[in-house]
């Protein structure tokens, strides 16, 4: 049997992000009703944060299985912040395989890059369905004004209108150029602010960036705020998270090991008991959120294989239906 092989022009011409946000939305319900299986990711620390090897990377790996296209598949994915930063290639590299579950013959292997930014916005979107109820509108800021910064914000466009965005970047030219090549997708004015708090003036906040430093204050996130981090690493200092009135996370066991409550589980700080509920629970009705005037939540979702290979596998079933894409056999 062939693979479909598929690249990164070829994904793009045939997902959009409306369908990405419903693709993410019927993969957290099935997080919710048990039907998308999801084991942890495993990484491979490439010198991110060890000494050896020398490299400033990291790969992980992902498995899933969607229950609702009853597909399997794994994502191979990394950050590359040495040698491949310096010859101005992405930061992210992916790459993913999908396989048939009854036969075991793999299917398709496809770019992952384009898909990982495009399901990270994807993944918020959904997940502000769920908390925002009823709204039509919503006030955004964001940190980070990168690839994901751009998919977060045409994810969440699709959903909302977006009255205002503030966006800081610590490269202010980048955060002027996200607002040049954004403005389409924002119904309201794109705030460039000059001092990071600026930005946390707003009702959703979301960080999209590779801080290390927890540079977002406690201070900052007010009443009525939902606060998106969405790094792997350490973007709000401590208290911002030991504060918050309800963590919301997308999957328990992996953002207790990864991300922003990484640190703070080391130090027995947080634990699973502190986690309000999954992005799942609130898909499926099991449980809600219904004082988010007065409070402040945060959701974690640190990005799971389920939502790559969820939609990985709508791209192989339009490319097959449309004769795109190029197919190989391993077996000659």
């Amino acid at each position: 049997m062939n693979t479909l092989l598929l690249s990164k022009s070829d994904i793009e011409k045939l997902i959009s992000f409306k369908e990405i946000v419903e693709i993410c939305d019927k993969t957290f319900q099935g997080f919710g009703d048990g039907t998308t299986l999801n084991p942890p990711k495993v990484n491979l620390n490439l010198g991110d944060s060890a000494p050896f090897p020398p490299y400033n990377a990291s790969m992980n790996a992902m498995p899933a299985y969607i229950g609702w296209q009853d597909i399997a598949g794994l994502k191979w994915a990394g950050g590359f912040g040495g040698e491949r930063i310096k010859m101005g290639l992405p930061f992210i590299n992916a790459l993913i395989l999908l396989c048939d579950p009854s036969l075991g013959n793999f299917v398709a292997a496809m770019d992952g890059t384009s898909i990982t930014n495009m399901r990270t916005g994807g993944q918020t979107a959904a997940a502000l369905k769920y908390l925002f109820k009823g709204r039509k509108s919503i006030k955004l800021g964001l940190y980070g004004a990168g690839a994901q910064g751009r998919t977060q914000t045409m994810a969440i466009s699709e959903v909302f209108d977006i009255e205002e965005l503030r966006v800081y970047d610590i490269i202010k030219p980048s955060a002027e150029k996200f607002k040049s090549e954004m403005e389409s997708y924002v119904k309201g004015n794109i705030v460039v602010c000059n001092e990071p708090e600026e930005a946390a003036d707003c009702e959703v906040v979301i960080s999209v960036t590779l801080a290390k430093d927890g540079f977002i204050r406690n201070e900052w996130i007010k009443p009525g705020t939902v606060y998106f981090a969405m790094g792997s690493y350490q973007e709000c200092d401590y208290e911002t998270i030991l504060q918050a009135d309800k963590i919301i996370v997308d999957h328990v066991e992996q953002c207790l090991h990864r991300g922003a409550l990484k640190e703070l589980v080391g130090q027995g700080k947080i634990t699973a008991k502190n986690i309000y509920c999954t992005i799942g629970d609130l898909a499926v009705g099991r449980n809600t959120v219904d004082n988010l005037k007065n409070e402040r939540i945060i959701c974690i979702p640190i990005g799971t294989g389920a939502m790559d290979v969820a939609v990985a596998g709508t791209v192989y079933k339009k490319a097959v239906s449309l004769s795109m894409g190029t197919e190989f056999s391993f077996d000659m």
